[in-house]
């Protein structure tokens, strides 16, 4: 990137052997002919290299006609990988350049007779773009342009409307090969073939076959997020292992994110966050290997979004004891209230055999200081509480997970669509009736799919229950721990131990479930 970057400096601004103005005003006052012009030159898309070759390969060909006709370059400018179709896409050389077309000199005082491009449509694409270029070029009388199709008068009567009929073809092409891209790529993925520019984290360079640490990689950090862990420690656990992006980077949060939406995982395709079906409206199933199921991207997919933009469960404040906040001091105030503040948990003094401790805070933090527990002795008998209530959810979860049961409506509104598409396509309703009423349709399938979607993952989230909890949970890091355990309680509170150093007792920690049932457990 720093070489292609260094490149188009290069490719910007006055030449490097260029005269000074001074210089070039005395050669002007020599030779009256002579013709001072600027070169613009842009690529929409620079390639998979990215290394600014079209650019370089415009600028050298316009270098080169320019000495053929005696004038002198006395600025470039570039805008490498931007499109001039797009509205949303600012060129900034090309804004630059209508700038001091109107101004009738470069930024550095060399004066303008003149513009070069490679095609006219490397200048403008757009009707705004050619009026605002327009107008700036012919602010100042007798200047010349070039491109491909030879020197040109902007200055003729009638060269407007013919650049706009210009600009309206392009536009047309523009548009045409969008379109035919938009189908191919449609057509490609209907057929179920892989259209991945670049190869795919977790498949070999074929994008068929599995590369089988990666696709490992994958199948651990789906499990991972459907149980609670966070898009962050999924990237930081990546980077350890030094797991490479396709294009050779480390995984940023975005990246994984990215990784782990992607339908492709369970041989599935989207285009634009929609899945493609095919005519019986089933998912259309890819060429390539499937890392995961379809129950397990659902679940992973709905975990994901369900945390909103963080993509990690109870915001981006990673705790490093187990039981931050979720402990309560239990203290009794002066006036019969409870402190009822959240205990933090931090490390203990040396002089101690435990490594940390709970406490709640001083009364200027807050809460009264009257409260405080060994780490290790707590942390152990509230994960054997919660550790007991997830072996009992474990053994129900699968059956607490009702069948989804709402296929005919689905299948109905599939069958409204149809018909009205048939009946459109017949020529029974017009266009207006068509669209009027296909939003609505489409609003019903897009909603029951999305619930059908949400069943689905709940079923695969039960799915990951097992027997063998205890050996789940030390796997699992602090914030998965964490969040299994604020999913089977509301907090727990800590009574005080009193004055003087007392042993350890479990009945000063009062657990408060979040069901009935869990009430029963042995505390």
């Amino acid at each position: 990137m720093g070489t292609r970057d260094a490149l188009i400096g290069k490719l910007r601004g006055t030449p490097a052997d260029l005269p000074s103005v001074a210089e070039v005003r005395a050669m002007l006052d020599a030779n009256p002919t002579l013709k001072c012009v600027v070169c613009y030159a842009r690529i929409s898309f620079d390639g998979r290299v990215k290394d600014a070759h079209g650019v370089e390969d415009q600028h050298r060909n316009l270098s080169e006609k320019a000495r053929s006709f005696g004038w002198l370059v006395v600025y470039r400018y570039t805008d490498n990988d931007k499109s001039a179709s797009k509205e949303n896409v600012v060129r900034d050389d090309f804004e630059q350049l209508v700038v001091d077309l109107a101004a009738g000199q470069t930024p550095e005082g060399y004066p303008i007779h003149g513009v070069m491009a490679d095609n006219d449509d490397r200048l403008y694409r757009r009707p705004g773009d050619w009026e605002r270029y327009l107008r700036a070029f012919t602010a100042h009388e007798g200047r010349v342009y070039w491109d491909s199709n030879g020197v040109q008068d902007l200055y003729a009567e009638g060269f407007e409307i013919k650049g706009l009929v210009g600009v309206a073809m392009s536009l047309a092409e523009t548009r045409k090969k969008q379109r035919r891209s938009r189908n191919s790529h449609r057509n490609r993925a209907v057929r179920g073939q892989s259209v991945s520019a670049w190869r795919p984290f977790g498949w070999d360079d074929d994008k068929i076959t599995l590369r089988e640490v990666e696709a490992a990689a994958i199948r651990k950090a789906v499990k991972d997020v459907i149980a609670g862990a966070s898009i962050s420690e999924i990237t930081r656990q990546w980077k350890k292992a030094g797991h490479l992006t396709a294009r050779g980077n480390l995984f940023q949060y975005q990246s994984v994110k990215q990784v782990l939406l992607n339908a492709r995982l369970c041989g599935y395709r989207e285009i634009k966050d929609e899945l493609v079906r095919d005519g019986d409206d089933q998912p259309v199933v890819g060429e390539w290997t499937a890392i995961i199921t379809p129950k397990e991207w659902f679940a992973v997919v709905a975990a994901i979004r369900s945390r909103g933009g963080s993509g990690q469960p109870g915001g981006k404040l990673v705790h490093k004891y187990l039981l931050t906040n979720i402990l309560r001091c239990g203290n009794t105030l002066e006036d019969g209230t409870k402190c009822n503040h959240p205990m933090k948990g931090q490390k203990a003094n040396e002089w101690v055999t435990y490594e940390h401790g709970y406490f709640c805070k001083k009364t200027v933090d807050g809460g009264c200081n009257g409260t405080y527990k060994r780490g290790d002795e707590t942390d152990k008998h509230i994960a054997k509480l919660v550790l007991a209530k997830l072996k009992a959810d474990a053994a129900a979860a699968v059956k607490d997970v009702p069948d989804w049961g709402r296929e005919h409506e689905l299948e109905a509104a599939l069958g409204r669509r149809t018909a009205l598409e048939q009946r459109w396509n017949a020529g029974e309703i017009d266009d207006e009736q068509f669209f009027r009423n296909l939003p609505t349709v489409d609003k019903s399938i897009k909603e029951l799919r999305a619930d059908q979607a949400k069943n689905i993952a709940a079923k695969a989230a039960a799915e990951e229950a097992t027997a063998d909890v205890e050996k789940e949970w030390k796997s699992k890091t602090i914030r998965q721990q964490r969040e299994l355990i604020k999913k089977a309680l509301h907090a727990v509170i800590a009574l005080p131990s009193g004055m003087g150093n007392k042993p350890f007792d479990v009945e000063q920690l009062i657990p408060v479930w979040k069901s009935a049932e869990s009430a029963a457990l042995p505390g």
